[in-house]
């Protein structure tokens, strides 16, 4: 059955694969600390035009949000985010089960506002019992968004000032970064992230990775003891290597950004095919993920031959639904999919 049901359907890019079997009898040393980890994060710091980048790997985006938050936040700060946002919606309180409150404010087709924001900090600073409340300590943000929109450079940058006048860091969920890097609708750069955002992380399991997230603190600002923290969270691979190989392969003669570069192509062949349907979008997405609006009887019939995720009801009527494409997305899967809904419509 065909599946877009999101982006990590697969096991790995095949040149990651090679790579770990040519590697698989070579012996390392634990934890990360091998010169194959050494390599990927010279290449990634590289990359983000950052010399002294400390880099980190970890296996998930959840597990990574938990680590990062609650590593730079004091005990009595939270996190701000749109309402919805990755950890405020869709990691079952792992931020709070840290001890940290996720505070949110308005989206905007997934977006933070940054004058919003600033009113939120301004607000908590001109209240009277501020000292009785959680402390908004950060400012968490994903690029892409969860609805498949990208931020502007000017609205990163301004998300930045923002952050850097009330003193608190600015984080960017990266899980699907390589997709939104190579949207032909992007000013946004991996330096440009590198350089507004205080630290944020490269996604691999959704961009190639088997698995495996890579945290980037640009500003000589990771947390002391990191790996000891990581360990606290029962998050610290002892075969840390394996997250190394995949890294330095994606950073290798741009693979990384081949990939979004390709499934980028593939969505909007995608989104071309049900335009040219007459359906119609819930957001414009110029990123891996499209959201259709299908009515509910041809979203129940496609569903028993094609599996995407059903996304949000808009009416009694009518559901959006979500496509996703990947690296192992095929041209010919997209062929086959318009091929099923022609093929329906007839009925």
């Amino acid at each position: 059955m065909l599946n877009f049901m999101c982006d990590y359907t697969k096991g790995m890019h095949p040149a990651i694969l090679e790579k770990l079997l040519e590697l698989n009898d070579v012996p390392f040393v634990g934890y990360g600390c091998d010169e194959i980890c050494e390599s990927a994060k010279e290449k990634i710091r590289k990359a983000c035009g950052v010399k002294d980048a400390g880099v980190f790997f970890t296996v998930g985006g959840t597990q990574t949000n938990a680590i990062v938050i609650d590593s730079m936040l004091r005990s009595y700060e939270g996190v701000v985010s749109a309402d919805t946002g990755h950890v405020n919606v869709h990691e079952a309180g792992a931020i709070e089960y840290t001890g940290h409150k996720v505070m949110h404010i308005p989206e905007h087709q997934g977006k933070m506002d940054a004058s919003e924001l600033r009113a939120y900090l301004q607000a908590f600073r001109e209240n009277p019992s501020y000292d009785h409340m959680v402390f908004p300590g950060m400012a968490y943000i994903s690029h892409p968004t969860e609805a498949g929109t990208l931020y502007t450079k000017a609205e990163l940058t301004a998300l930045s000032e923002v952050c850097r006048e009330y003193g608190i860091p600015l984080y960017l969920d990266g899980a699907r970064l390589g997709y939104g890097l190579m949207s032909r609708q992007t000013d946004v750069t991996l330096q440009d992230v590198a350089e507004l955002c205080d630290v944020f992380y490269i996604g691999g399991t959704k961009v190639g990775a088997q698995m495996g997230e890579a945290i980037v603190f640009t500003k000589n600002n990771m947390p002391e003891h990191f790996l000891t923290i990581v360990k606290q969270h029962g998050a610290l691979m002892a075969k840390g290597w394996m997250l190394g190989v995949q890294f330095d392969t994606l950073f290798t003669n741009g693979l990384y950004f081949d990939i979004g570069r390709y499934a980028i192509g593939l969505a909007e062949k995608l989104k071309e095919g049900f335009a040219a349907r007459g359906y119609q979008f819930m957001i414009d997405s110029p990123t891996n993920q499209q959201f259709i609006i299908l009515d509910n009887g041809e979203k129940d019939r496609l569903m028993k031959r094609v599996l995407f995720e059903e996304w949000e009801k808009m009416d009694e009527d009518h559901t959006a639904v979500r496509f996703a494409v990947s690296w192992s997305t095929k041209e010919s899967d997209i062929d086959e999919l318009f091929r099923i809904i022609d093929e329906e419509k007839k009925l």
